[in-house]
């Protein structure tokens, strides 16, 4: 590692938070399951059926509430999402928090209350927690960390390193709306159309994608940190393909690309919070397309690319002029605390 101390960019999802996870968290602790870098660990279950998905995250978005949603939401959101890519049935949660002195009992139960429904929406139990409370000054309000189980109830494998020549990539609708609308909330920018978050739980979409694929659904991941492009990137790498994209198939709403072009912001590396990257065999495309499309949550669903034979985990976008160029992963926080 180039420094010796953490930045932020260590926590972008980009290729510092690779880089410190390879370099020293995962030699470190040398667990196998963390090897594979999904968004969950799919564990056998001792002298029975079935396997069982765990996961943790953390979450210390900034600020606590947002067009569309609050910390508390996405923390049980993107939770479930995660068991969701494993294709898992989220089954219950974990609620650790870490609470500032002077934090208002008032923002504390809103975002309680938003947590119990956006579970009760998930059909996921929180069944154990904890509370911790620091001085005025040694955390930023309320940061939430959660762990989730869920049970793998099909013989199908998920996984980054899945994806095979010939695949299809697909994405459930435009990206960029939760990176945009946390910023538009935290730097208070006034604009004509309003953006809001995208955050959703996903585990209903991704049984209607199981359901339509089976077998030929390679690899779930939702492009949180990092957005598409890095999240692309990383299968790129771990499948030793090659990933093209097609910028005229992006879905990505006018507003948010406005906003992106003023800032000079590249909306593929903007994070998403209810959006799936489904890679699937070229045969059953168009039935998981389909599928997704007939979801509340997928109905502007599209194909957006494709995986080629190479072991040089490159991802390139074909321009809407016809040029080509290398997509990379996110270098430094472009935009900090999203999630």
């Amino acid at each position: 590692m180039q420094n010796d101390i953490i930045l932020l960019g260590h926590g972008s999802g980009g290729k510092l938070s690779h880089q410190l996870l390879d370099d020293l968290i995962i030699p470190t602790l040398s667990g196998t399951a963390l090897k594979d870098q999904n968004d969950a660990a799919v564990l056998a279950i001792p002298q029975g059926d079935g396997r069982l998905a765990f996961t943790t995250d953390s979450y210390v978005v900034d600020p606590l509430f947002f067009p569309g949603g609050n910390i508390g939401d996405l923390a049980i959101n993107g939770t479930v999402n995660d068991l969701a890519m494993s294709g898992a049935r989220p089954l219950a949660i974990s609620v650790g928090l870490i609470l500032e002195e002077g934090l208002p009992l008032a923002d504390l139960k809103r975002i309680l209350q938003s947590m119990r429904k956006a579970a009760e929406i998930a059909e996921i139990a929180i069944v154990t927690g904890d509370t911790k409370v620091v001085p005025r000054g040694k955390a930023d309000r309320l940061f939430i960390n959660t762990a989730g189980i869920g049970i793998v109830e099909h013989g199908l494998t998920l996984g980054g390193s899945l994806a095979r020549p010939g695949d299809k990539i697909l994405i459930n609708g435009p990206i960029g709306d939760h990176g945009m609308a946390i910023l538009s909330s935290r730097e208070g920018l006034e604009m004509e159309a309003d953006i809001c978050s995208d955050c959703a739980p996903l585990h209903g979409l991704v049984a209607d994608i199981l359901a339509a694929g089976g077998e030929a659904v390679h690899v779930l991941r939702d492009p949180t940190r990092g957005g598409v492009a890095t999240t692309l990137k990383e299968i790129a790498l771990q499948s030793q393909v090659e990933i093209t994209l097609h910028e005229k198939h992006l879905p990505c709403r006018r507003e948010v690309l406005g906003i992106c072009r003023l800032l000079g912001l590249d909306p593929l590396y903007v994070a998403n919070e209810g959006k799936v990257l489904c890679v699937v065999a070229a045969d059953k495309a168009a039935a998981v397309l389909e599928a997704m499309q007939k979801h509340p949550l997928g109905q502007q669903a599209c194909s957006i690319g494709e995986v080629h034979h190479s072991i040089s985990g490159r991802v390139t976008l074909r321009t809407a002029i016809g040029g080509l160029r290398s997509v990379d992963m996110l270098t430094g926080e472009q935009l900090p605390r999203i999630c």
